[in-house]
């Protein structure tokens, strides 16, 4: 019953958002009271704030989202004991702010939801001609076949923007199409302070999110273990065909910097992966998947840190939390 109401629900929350015409996510959040709430499902249906997430999600207050630690200034601070469903700190999770690569985590979910990962995959003019200064490219030819499977592992270890427009192109027939799939399943999972206008990250003013919305992607995506194997791998080889059917091999490095050694977290505590995201507008961002002695996982986010080092000095502070 709980799962035939979430897409009900997201409807709801989205028609509340519209109504308030607030300009910020932080304005537009819905702040859910101890007693019980109306909605109108049926004329004698009374849900209290617990029957809104059936998955047992982690939800952030407007009075706990106001972290005050003076070393986390970056936009968005998020960390969340994903095993006991507790919330550690909070810290404008509801700020609306450009998600950078990050957006890969929806294309992603499209991909395990929707696709074939057995799929052999021709890539497209559009996936082989991106000539935005400075994007991250796989450098796929177009007419070369590449495995789905190893667009989605290329997408998020190395954050290949070529990677996610051959996905869209694949899948939906077109960039736009695509995104309207990433949107539903936005809505779908609840992420209601988010928009998508490609499957890549690559700058627009009108693509959006929250970090609230990052850890609801995150979390849907680790339901799947094909997820979770990608992210906690710190190289990955592609094996692939040109047009004229030649093998090219090509291995890309992850960008996480703690699967690569160049980062650590606190002791007592082990990155498993996650996905980071860059761009002049959307500053640094992270969101992580971590675990302690016990076995305890933990989600954490930062957005719009002023840099790399800024970002995973303070993602290492930010996990400190979960040891003290």
């Amino acid at each position: 019953m709980k799962k035939r109401l979430i897409p009900l629900i997201c409807i709801y929350l989205i028609s509340i958002s519209i109504l308030s015409a607030c300009t910020t996510a932080s304005e537009d959040f819905l702040s859910f009271e101890d007693s019980a709430v109306s909605v109108a499902f049926s004329t004698d249906t009374l849900l209290t704030k617990a029957d809104y997430f059936s998955d047992g999600l982690v939800i952030v207050t407007e009075e706990e989202n106001s972290g005050e630690d003076a070393n986390l200034d970056s936009g968005a601070s998020l960390l969340i004991n994903r095993t006991d469903k507790e919330l550690i700190y909070a810290d404008n999770v509801y700020d609306r702010f450009y998600p950078a690569s990050l957006t890969k985590l929806m294309t992603a979910l499209v991909v395990l939801k929707h696709g074939e990962l057995t799929d052999s995959v021709t890539i497209s003019y559009n996936a082989s001609h991106i000539t935005e200064p400075g994007a991250k490219l796989c450098g796929f030819k177009e007419g070369d076949i590449i495995p789905l499977e190893a667009l989605l592992k290329s997408l998020l270890i190395y954050s290949g923007n070529d990677a996610a427009v051959a996905i869209a192109d694949h899948m939906s027939g077109s960039v736009e199409a695509f995104v309207r799939m990433m949107n539903e399943e936005a809505g779908t999972i609840g992420a209601v302070h988010t928009n998508f206008v490609n499957p890549s990250g690559l700058h627009d003013d009108n693509q959006y999110t929250t970090a609230y919305d990052i850890y609801l992607m995150f979390n849907e995506l680790l339901g799947y273990d094909t997820f979770r194997s990608i992210i906690a791998t710190d190289s990955y080889t592609a094996s692939y065909q040109d047009m004229r059917g030649n093998s090219i091999e090509k291995t890309f490095q992850a960008t996480n910097q703690y699967l690569t050694g160049k980062s650590e977290l606190p002791q007592g505590l082990t990155a498993i992966g996650g996905k980071t995201g860059t761009t002049r507008k959307a500053g640094n961002c992270l969101v992580l998947l971590s675990k302690d002695s016990a076995d305890k996982e933990y989600i954490s986010v930062i957005l719009k840190a002023a840099n790399s080092e800024t970002l995973y000095d303070q993602m290492s502070y930010l996990m400190s939390f979960a040891v003290k």
